[in-house]
């Protein structure tokens, strides 16, 4: 057993954004010791499941709803010694009784700049609405819709690409890229948010 920072991650797919955090900063500035998803066959659980990572699943119909599902997913993390929870690709949106249990340590990654094109399809909605640059956000999670503060971002400029799955997999890259940097700025205490102003995040970029 180390005593490094110890982290939690939700997906509920393929787990890309899982595997780049096992690439980058697992066993380095952080230790993954969960995994958790909603879809029992989830390929996220088999690549923690390689590496003897606690792995548990949640699935909609073995709970009566979502308050009782978060309560158990928070109670399991918690258990687990969890210190910051990562959305990565997890396709629910977590409850206020989750949060509560992680106060500002639930981070997400959004394939957009927010504030602008929250919630799902957001590609898809930066098309609709002509943009040529495009973008990734890393932000805490707070009980609105990808309203949380912002962490880290990245814009890329695309301005002859009109199809969304090749945007998505232009933005894939940057994905791993900003939501690793930001687990291991959060384990090494480099994010800081401020108790006057909590919009307002004080990252350290070494």
């Amino acid at each position: 057993m180390t005593d490094r920072f110890r982290v939690g991650v939700l997906a509920s797919g393929t787990g890309s954004n899982l595997q780049a955090i096992l690439d980058r900063v697992h066993g380095r500035e952080a230790d993954v010791v969960a995994v958790g998803s909603d879809k029992p066959g989830a390929r996220a659980l088999a690549r923690a499941e390689a590496l003897g990572i606690a792995t548990a699943t949640f699935p909609g119909a073995d709970f009566p709803d979502r308050e009782a599902r978060d309560t158990a997913m928070a109670q399991w993390l918690r258990s687990e010694g969890v210190e910051l929870v990562v959305l990565a690709g997890y396709m629910q949106i977590v409850t206020p009784t989750f949060l509560a249990a992680f106060p500002q340590r639930v981070i997400n990654v959004h394939p957009a700049l927010l504030p602008a094109f929250p919630g799902i399809r957001a590609v898809e909605q930066a098309l609709a609405y002509g943009v040529k640059v495009f973008g990734v956000t890393v932000h805490f999670v707070d009980e609105g819709v990808d309203s949380g503060p912002v962490i880290l971002q990245r814009a890329l400029e695309l301005p002859d690409v009109t199809d969304a799955d090749e945007i998505r997999a232009r933005l894939h890259p940057v994905e791993h890229d900003l939501l690793t940097s930001a687990v291991a700025l959060i384990a090494r205490g480099a994010v800081r948010p401020d108790p006057e102003h909590p919009r307002r995040i004080s990252v350290e970029v070494q």
